[in-house]
């Protein structure tokens, strides 16, 4: 009898222990930066999702290969490829919440940590990348969060983050420079 509602108290404790160990804090930009292997900006000139491993191994992984047109921190080459779990192949899908999803002629930049050894190789996950987006009023080029909205602070990525404008936005150079002033701050208190 006490075995019978054992089991899905067992069952309900794994699903919460699960969800627990998804839940993201958000990185700093500084953190960003830090973690970051490479940094580089890119378009997704690929995305392609594949069954891999045998028997209860098998799932399914994305490849997702970027053409890489800036190399800020690292080298990524011309070309570059992560590995994130999840993605759909045929009817059927295996989905990973909060992961980011790329398509093809997306402009990104991104903060890899990690690729192929852990199931999203993003800094923070969906937090490790942000969108490029030309908009056509400004002429400027600007980025977007993983959600889709328009940065304008970054010590204030993934908290109390305020809806902006495209005029408020920050401008794809803004990020870069941000990123190699952040890079030399680092590399000032190394030296220290």
């Amino acid at each position: 009898m006490k075995t019978k509602y054992l089991l899905p108290l067992a069952v309900t404790l794994l699903a919460l222990v699960q969800t627990r160990a998804t839940t993201v804090i958000p990185p700093t930009f500084d953190q960003l930066v830090q973690q970051a292997e490479l940094i580089f900006q890119g378009t997704v000139s690929d995305v392609k999702s594949v069954w891999e491993g045998e028997g209860g191994q098998r799932h399914i992984s994305t490849y997702v290969t970027f053409q890489v047109s800036d190399n800020v921190k690292g080298n990524a080459g011309s070309s570059y490829t992560i590995r994130m779990l999840g993605g759909t192949v045929g009817d059927e899908s295996f989905v990973i919440t909060d992961t980011p999803k790329f398509h093809v002629g997306e402009r990104q930049i991104l903060f890899v940590e990690h690729n192929f050894d852990q199931f999203v190789p993003l800094v923070g996950i969906n937090h490790g990348h942000f969108g490029v987006q030309h908009d056509d009023q400004t002429g400027r080029d600007l980025i977007v969060n993983g959600d889709g909205a328009p940065v304008k602070d970054l010590t204030k990525l993934g908290r109390e983050e305020e809806s902006v404008d495209a005029s408020e936005a920050l401008s794809l150079d803004d990020l870069k420079s941000a990123i190699k002033g952040e890079l030399k701050n680092q590399a000032d208190r190394a030296s220290q």
